[in-house]
């Protein structure tokens, strides 16, 4: 009496399926080649084993060709298990040329009708590949299912512009879609109405987002916008969506991930793309927050600081302080240096820039540097190259740069007198207030030679302290009422209070000046007394 099994077939050591012979060696030709080989080395009668590794699916893909082989040849295709089967009948070589009407043939009959599929049908059956992704890429199937998914993807941009405003939906399936995509408005398409569909092209983000990076490159691939073929508003908006919540669920070691590198970069060939057309200057910074943890190219990332560089008069604050990972600084200060490098390249030399723009980065430059001051890490070089970095044109007063020096000071106390000097360096003490002046000679944190340097810079735009040393006791406004005592016009008015106000301002810059001279003073004698005190040599 013959076994009931005389097959043990081992699946990747999980599971062990007790089989005929006969009947599995009736569908699958690579199984029998492999039996009668077995049976020419051995030739004493025994109960036939083999184990099979990284069969597609596992023990479950091989249940299924059981299945498939005990019911005479027939089994339910469905859209969730027609890849599994099409890449084990193509791995056991169940073909036609064992037995007519195979299991390769029945899956790619029920492939053919996949261009007619719904696109929840094509999202299951992409699902399904995840498992067996080697094989399904390997035979030829993956590339067929995202062919398909990049045409629905395509199609929906193209017909969802030329739809009817009536035929909208808040489903994010196209089925419910499919009446309106081939029924056009007779009214013109405005900007206004294109405008209006953007979130309404997105309505497959969502589903795609669930894929893993692989698939993802390889529908980009497909459609034909790779890398620097980008030009697709709405690919890139969607791979900026994805690589969002990429980051956002930490799933994956972005820095260190290819296939998210790619993604990256062919995101940020779209945005070069359309640029300052379509996104504002926020979301360009938002977009070079996303990407940059990504590892981009150097040649990339620096084309895109050049479109950022081009608008950074409308950043704000907020924009610049992008975090950074250099040396423990907490803010990215070159990459503010490079773009504001690029602004000023970009608007040509000081004479041919746009004074507005210029001075309006200037404002920016001058709070940034107010917010970075603090900065325990943060470097004088690196203070003085975003100090620096503009032209002089930029400012018509530098009281702004004054005050991030002191909070500078205030936050590095430890810091050498040359530092301080040097920190200093990047000051045009004649575009100083008077105030700002005033404050730096009575600040202890200030050099007392830069602080005369202010002072002096400050005289020149006032009548000499010779002249307001003779006339103390004088009220400026008397000398100018003797010379018009008889005109009482609104100008002559004017005129008067400004004299008396510059006159007053001589002044107290004339008090300032000896106080100046007092703290030079004290600064040679401590000088000196440091000298005479230390010891001497023969």
């Amino acid at each position: 009496m013959p076994k009931a099994c005389d097959l043990q077939i081992n699946i990747d050591g999980q599971q062990i399926f007790l089989l005929k012979e006969k009947v599995i060696s009736k569908y699958c030709g690579g199984l029998k080649k492999i039996l009668n080989n077995r049976k020419r080395r051995c030739h004493v009668k025994q109960e036939l084993g083999i184990r099979i590794n990284d069969f597609p699916g596992g023990p479950e893909g091989f249940e299924l060709v059981s299945m498939f082989c005990y019911n005479d040849g027939k089994i339910q295709i469905t859209e969730a298990n027609v890849c599994l089967l099409y890449c084990c009948a193509v791995y056991l070589g169940m073909t036609e040329k064992v037995l007519n009407n195979n299991l390769l043939q029945q899956t790619e009959t029920f492939l053919e009708g996949i261009f007619n599929w719904k696109w929840d049908d094509i999202l299951v059956i992409l699902k399904s590949c995840q498992q067996f992704y080697t094989y399904a890429d390997g035979y030829g199937l993956l590339e067929k299912i995202i062919s398909v998914l990049a045409k629905f993807v395509q199609n929906s941009d193209s017909n969802l512009l030329m739809s009817s405003p009536s035929a909208s939906s808040s489903s994010s399936s196209p089925e419910t879609n499919s009446d309106k995509s081939l029924s056009f408005s007779s009214k013109k398409t405005t900007p206004e109405k294109i405008k209006s569909t953007l979130s309404r092209k997105a309505w497959w983000f969502d589903d795609l987002a669930t894929f893993p990076p692989n698939i993802i490159e390889k529908l980009i691939q497909a459609i034909g916008a790779y890398k620097a073929d980008n030009k697709d508003l709405i690919l890139t908006r969607f791979l900026l969506h994805y690589l969002k919540i990429a980051t956002q669920t930490g799933a994956v070691d972005c820095r260190n991930n290819n296939e998210y590198a790619a993604l990256a970069e062919t995101a940020t060939y779209g945005v070069i793309s359309v640029g300052r057309m379509t996104f504002s200057c926020r979301g360009l910074f938002w977009v070079l927050r996303i990407v940059s943890k990504f590892g981009l190219s150097r040649d990339v990332r620096t084309e895109l600081e050049k479109v950022i560089g081009g608008v950074i008069e409308q950043a704000t604050l907020d924009d610049l302080l992008v975090s950074g990972h250099d040396m423990g600084v907490y803010y990215d200060i070159d990459l503010v240096i490079r773009l504001v490098r690029l602004f000023v390249d970009i608007n040509g030399a000081d004479d041919g820039m746009c004074l507005q723009k210029v001075k309006r980065v200037g404002r920016l430059i001058d709070k940034y540097l107010r917010e970075i001051s603090p900065d325990q890490n943060l470097k004088i070089s690196k203070f003085l190259g975003v100090a620096e970095c503009l032209p002089d044109s930029a400012r018509d007063c530098y009281d702004g740069v004054y005050k991030a020096i002191d909070i500078y000071l205030q936050s590095h106390p430890i810091i050498t007198f040359e530092e301080r000097s040097r920190l200093c360096r990047c000051l045009n003490y004649t575009k100083l207030s008077f105030e700002a002046s005033k404050d730096m000679a009575k600040n202890p944190r200030i050099p007392p030679r830069v602080a005369m340097e202010a002072l002096i810079s400050q005289q020149s735009k006032v009548p000499t302290i010779d002249y307001v040393a003779e006339t103390p006791r004088v009220k400026p406004s008397q000398i100018y009422k003797e010379k018009t005592r008889n005109s009482f016009t609104q100008e002559s008015k004017d005129m008067e209070l400004n004299m008396d106000k510059m006159q007053w301002g001589v002044i107290e810059l004339a008090k300032l000046h000896k106080e100046m001279n007092g703290h030079v003073s004290k600064l040679f004698l401590l000088d000196s007394a440091r000298t005479s005190s230390s010891p001497r040599f023969c």
